[in-house]
């Protein structure tokens, strides 16, 4: 059995693990570049990693897409304690699993585990969404650390210590890390394999991720991702 990681562009994928349909920081009505709407989104689970606008979908309207999907299938979200009081006691979700940093949760597809980031978390209403996190998925096929929206930090090398079959980087600079703190992150982790995320969705985050991806080859022994919006890399 395999696992099919789909990006979506920015900071969101789409995770099908066996039976189980995983979203990672749902960001799809404003984002340019999704190729899907929120209302087109199955889930059984939804990661959030931070607070801010383009992590919890944000629309002109006042709603998101967090919550539009959350209620709609049912899933069960997985975030920051505080986000999780947010979206029970604001936005009226139900099935909320709150957590923090160094946490581990046991899921029906594995076990996610809470870990550092070095960003920011308000949400949009101005509510502080805690401590911003990066996420290690446990799966079959091996270990997946998204990084989610972070600079560069050095207990990456303690994450690499996990093991990890595929890390997805930020890659846009401005408000992450860029692309020379994410080949030495890839250095530090140690990863089999690695993708870009977070860049291209806007000017002020274009990336050459051609030039990124050979980089990596040159300076690390991962495999590199570098895969269009819509796209899905296979692991198993």
């Amino acid at each position: 059995m395999s696992t099919q990681l789909t990006w979506q562009g920015h900071g969101t994928w789409l995770i099908q693990s066996g039976e189980h349909k995983i979203v990672l920081d749902p960001f799809f009505d404003e984002n340019p570049a999704a190729t899907v709407k929120a209302d087109e989104v199955d889930a059984d689970f939804i990661l959030v990693s931070h607070g801010h606008f383009d992590h919890v979908g944000a629309r002109a309207d006042g709603s998101y897409d967090l919550v539009e999907i959350a209620k709609r299938t049912g899933a069960q979200v997985v975030t920051m304690h505080e986000i999780a009081g947010w979206l029970s006691s604001s936005q009226e979700v139900e099935n909320v699993a709150g957590m923090n940093i160094g946490g581990k949760i046991d899921l029906p597809f594995g076990q996610v585990k809470m870990v550092p980031a070095v960003h920011s978390s308000t949400l949009p209403d101005g509510t502080s969404g805690g401590v911003p996190a990066g996420f290690i998925l446990t799966l079959q096929e091996g270990k997946v650390y998204f990084a989610c929206d972070t600079g560069l930090f050095s207990d990456m090398k303690l994450i690499g210590e996990e093991g990890i079959e595929l890390a997805v980087l930020p890659i846009g600079d401005l408000y992450t890390m860029g692309p020379e703190d994410s080949i030495t992150a890839t250095k530090w982790i140690q990863p089999n394999q690695v993708a870009p995320a977070h860049y291209g969705t806007w000017p002020p985050i274009e990336q050459d991720a051609a030039a990124w991806a050979e980089e990596i080859r040159s300076q690390t022994n991962a495999k590199s991702h570098v895969i269009n919006p819509g796209d899905t890399i296979t692991l198993g």
